[in-house]
C-alpha cells in the first residue's frame, strides 16, 4: 500500500484560507483596538462579559465559559482572576458541586459591558455585517456551524 501525499489546496482553496485567516486576525485586532481605545477593556475580557451577561444569575461555570470563548480552561482561569482583580466579576463556588467554580458578573462588570457595548457593536456593523448581503451572512452563518460542530466533535 503506498502513502499519499497531502491534498495541497488548490488556487481557489489557497485563497479563501488565506483570505479567512488574514481577514479574521485584521477584524479580531481592529475589534480589539476600538474596544481598548474606547474602553480600556479588551475583546477577549469583552467576550466573558457578554457570555456572563446573556445568563441567569448572571454566572456561569468556568468550564462551560471556556467553551463557549474557545479557550482552554487554564487561560480562562488565569483571564478571570485577573478580571476578578480588576472587580469586573467574582469567583463563586457551586453550592451543588464542591469542586465546580462559578465565574459571575459584577455591578462593576455590567457597567463596563454597558459602556462598550455600543463601541464594539458598531465596529461589528461597520467592519463586517454591513459589507455582507443577508444572504452572505446567512451563509458565513451556516458555514462556521460547520466548522465549530467539526472542531467541537474532534475535542469530545
Amino acid at each position: 500500500m503506498t502513502k499519499q501525499g497531502p491534498r495541497w489546496l488548490d488556487e481557489g482553496e489557497m485563497r479563501a484560507w488565506r483570505n479567512y485567516v488574514v481577514g479574521a486576525s485584521m477584524l479580531a485586532d481592529r475589534l480589539h483596538r476600538e474596544l481598548q481605545d474606547g474602553h480600556e477593556v479588551s475583546l477577549a475580557d469583552y467576550e466573558v462579559l457578554v457570555r456572563l451577561s446573556e445568563r441567569t444569575g448572571l454566572r456561569m461555570r468556568m468550564s462551560q465559559l471556556a467553551d463557549e470563548v474557545a479557550s482552554s480552561k487554564s487561560r480562562v482561569s488565569h483571564q478571570v482572576a485577573r478580571m476578578e482583580k480588576e472587580g469586573l466579576l467574582r469567583r463563586r463556588e457551586c453550592p451543588e458541586d464542591g469542586r465546580g467554580v462559578f465565574a459571575e458578573l459584577t455591578e462593576k462588570g455590567m457597567e463596563v459591558l454597558a459602556g462598550s457595548a455600543p463601541t464594539h457593536v458598531e465596529g461589528v456593523r461597520t467592519h463586517m455585517i454591513d459589507l455582507l448581503s443577508r444572504d452572505e451572512q446567512e451563509l458565513v452563518a451556516k458555514v462556521f456551524d460547520r466548522v465549530i460542530s467539526h472542531l467541537r466533535g474532534l475535542s469530545g
